[in-house]
């Protein structure tokens, strides 16, 4: 079997099959910077870098692109109500975006252009749209792409034109319609005179689809192989994405890959609901490891559940992975065990069908659960076949290895996530020890002002058979 794709824009499942042979070209929409990443952008990126593990243990040459959108309307309205320069602002997030992903394990991109550096390639691209009749300039400083101009618009969605916004509706100034996009706004007195280029139309800033368009083509060339982002992105970026691209007469993306939505205690995330949660909080509250598990436990394209059940059973089964390697190791030697090559064993043939099957992570993740509890048996039966032992643990790591959660690995690289949960976690725990013996000794006016403390803190406390558990609390965050 090889692997399957399903694709949204012909919303079916067929087998992949790369632009050039042996080699896979990857475009990912990347972070727009106005604020602190959360974990509904990490699922996305953790379900892409196990598109990319998979990929290269099938064989595969990647080249992985993931865009930075460091100028947009968010980032410059965040950047002037905290008072920063749009691109320090834009800077600080892209540099903990990067150090989160880092300490969740996650492959770097081969290239990761920000979109301020492509301005001269947004210009060109714009000026083809033009010639080709797809686009027009208002004369303002703006440009417009023209969507009736183009027959396939609204192919990827599957949406006709007239039900996308009332056709009656009055278009914006400098519009011919008001479902037309910009593909590039006239410079505002308002915004920073840093905030804008020079161009053949006026003096402006590039639109956040052109963008896309344009790096996907300086990097990938006009047709590549597969387009990856979240599901929330598919209308109207990808849509007007596509719509550019074919309207320069490139074959743009040939397989569509979206990943599904995140919810948190069974709702949409979202800071009026009080359950908005940053990377930074997750991996403070959580082993790195653990919150990767929980976000990548479902298939990526079905909506996946994030609550604190959730992450400690993560916890739970990510312990387990690390206990049952480390009694292996113990068996085997240390050498033994670093000597081993991932990426020449035999994977069980139900995790390879599970992978290529539109990368089925739960029954993948079944499939190492079952190698997982052979080895686990063979350790408690005091078998000294060491070569058994040996081929579990080597086909247990290497599956765990396309997850991103090989045990030796994270003990080799562990992240500053890590590192960060450890010292809070023995900070809480003593407070939490304190408070037990406050509440043995009847004391409770001490163990109530103890919890109050910790959650004035921003660190809920549960209660429960075998004792207190403690998590960050979701907060709303200023500055993202």
């Amino acid at each position: 079997m090889s692997l399957n794709l399903f694709d949204t824009a012909t919303r079916d499942t067929a087998p992949f099959r790369p632009v050039r042979e042996g080699a896979v070209s990857l475009y990912a929409c990347g972070p727009t910077t106005q604020g602190a990443p959360h974990i509904g952008h990490l699922r996305t990126f953790l379900a892409v870098d196990v598109l990319v593990r998979w990929l290269e243990r099938s064989g595969y040459a990647v080249t992985y692109v993931r865009n930075v959108t460091d100028i947009e309307d968010k980032i410059l309205a965040k950047s002037a109500e905290n008072d920063v320069p749009w691109w320090a602002w834009s800077y600080r997030f892209e540099r903990e975006f990067h150090e989160i992903l880092d300490d969740l394990g996650c492959r770097t991109p081969d290239y990761e252009p920000r979109a301020t550096g492509h301005v001269t390639e947004m210009i060109a691209f714009m000026e083809r749209l033009i010639e080709r009749g797809h686009a027009y300039a208002d004369g303002e400083g703006s440009v417009y792409f023209d969507v009736h101009s183009l027959e396939d618009y609204g192919s990827l969605t599957h949406q006709a034109l007239e039900d996308m916004q009332d056709a009656g509706e009055e278009p914006e100034p400098g519009k011919r319609d008001p479902r037309d996009f910009a593909l590039w706004k006239a410079a505002k007195p308002s915004e920073p005179a840093t905030a804008a280029w020079d161009t053949p139309f006026g003096r402006g800033r590039p639109g956040w689809h052109l963008e896309c368009s344009t790096m996907a083509h300086r990097y990938l060339g006009e047709t590549f192989d597969i387009h990856a982002g979240g599901l929330d992105l598919r209308f109207p970026h990808h849509e007007n994405e596509q719509a550019q691209s074919h309207g320069a007469g490139h074959g743009f993306a040939r397989t569509w890959m979206h990943v599904g939505v995140l919810t948190v205690d069974g709702m949409k995330m979202g800071k009026s609901l009080d359950n908005f949660v940053t990377g930074e909080d997750a991996l403070a509250a959580h082993p790195a490891p653990a919150v990767r598990l929980a976000l990548l436990g479902s298939h990526y394209r079905a909506t996946s559940e994030y609550n604190e059940t959730s992450l400690r059973e993560a916890e739970v089964v990510w312990e387990r992975f690390a206990a049952t390697v480390g009694r292996a190791r113990e068996q085997l030697g240390e050498q033994d065990v670093l000597a081993q090559d991932l990426r020449a064993v035999e994977l069980p043939e139900a995790f390879v069908e599970a992978m290529d099957d539109d990368l089925s992570v739960p029954e993948a993740m079944a499939s190492i659960h079952r190698t997982q509890g052979a080895l686990n048996t063979a350790l408690a039966a005091g078998s000294r076949d060491d070569e058994e032992i040996r081929r579990l643990l080597a086909e247990l790591r290497a599956m765990l290895d396309v997850m991103g959660l090989d045990p030796v690995s994270w003990e080799e690289n562990a992240g500053a996530g890590d590192d960060a949960h450890a010292a809070l976690d023995a900070l809480v725990k003593d407070r939490l020890a304190e408070r037990a013996e406050a509440r043995s000794a009847k004391d409770y006016q001490r163990a109530d002002a103890i919890r109050d403390a910790l959650e004035n803190a921003g660190i809920r406390v549960e209660d429960g058979a075998e004792g207190a558990r403690w998590s960050l609390a979701p907060r709303d965050r200023k500055d993202s």
